[in-house]
């Protein structure tokens, strides 16, 4: 299957809810896709790489880095450009408001930010909710309006109280990615890392951990420092190699060759 379109996105709009994760590897953007995740946030090169849409055939992938990491709005269009040739469906822009608008006059479909954007939190006070007071939620609002207007189709509304979420839906012509925002967003967003417990630094509170790859890796490093460790007595005490692991040649050949030498070296 194909992956939808923005336009099967904005008609499902309250009426499904999609799974959306950041995946980090190949192998992650596999499992999210077997597993039935149709939204894939992704590394940029990842899109580059011809193995991603084998590994993930029909997930809406949105490459994306923070603005920093890019640059400005020339520099957002030549960064876009070569991913959407290369079969990117959508575009995460923390950039400007200029910056969404030009992309979006190209006919790019970009994705937004609202809420929390932790590439900005200083504005807002730090890593905590943003909406929690009339101000703030006013601000949550005027964003998505600011995005709607500048052509985004989509903003990720992170860490928003619910019932503000859910306001906003009603009113905004976006697809809301829900990060810690509430089931009123039109897809539900987290980072693979937290889903497969791997993350070894704070889970935030809209996280849930489905599985404890820490302490499966923890298992590993183990095994590898117990195998190291008797690969390295073995050679110490000449337990390696054993003659099942050397080849050889004929004693003709040996007694020639040490001959030669003698000669020669």
């Amino acid at each position: 299957m194909a992956p939808p379109t923005v336009r099967d996105l904005m008609d499902a709009r309250g009426t499904h809810q999609f799974a959306m994760l950041r995946v980090e590897t190949l192998e992650e953007a596999e499992a999210a896709a077997r597993a039935g995740v149709e939204l894939l946030s992704v590394p940029p090169a990842m899109v580059m790489d011809r193995r991603f849409r084998e590994a993930a055939p029909d997930a809406f992938a949105f490459p994306g880095d923070n603005f920093y990491e890019i640059g400005g709005t020339d520099d957002f269009l030549r960064w876009a450009f070569p991913l959407y040739k290369h079969g990117a469906d959508g575009f995460y822009c923390s950039g400007s408001l200029a910056t969404v608008r030009a992309m979006a006059d190209h006919g790019l479909p970009v994705c937004g930010h609202v809420g929390l954007i932790p590439s900005k939190r200083t504005w807002t006070g730090g890593f905590k909710a943003v909406g929690k007071t009339l101000e703030t939620a006013q601000l949550v609002w005027a964003q998505c309006r600011a995005l709607e207007e500048a052509g985004a189709f989509a903003a990720e509304i992170e860490v928003v109280p619910h019932s503000i979420t859910r306001l906003i839906a009603e009113k905004s012509k976006l697809f809301l990615i829900s990060m810690g925002a509430g089931a009123g967003g039109h897809a539900q967003y987290l980072f693979a890392d937290d889903v497969l417990g791997q993350n070894r630094g704070k889970v935030p509170r809209h996280a849930k951990v489905y599985a404890d790859f820490a302490a499966e890796y923890d298992q590993l490093q183990a095994m590898r420092i117990e195998a190291m460790g008797r690969f390295v007595n073995d050679v110490h005490e000449g337990d390696y190699p054993a003659p099942q692991h050397l080849v050889d040649c004929d004693a003709e050949v040996v007694s020639a060759f040490a001959d030669w030498l003698d000669r020669n070296a």
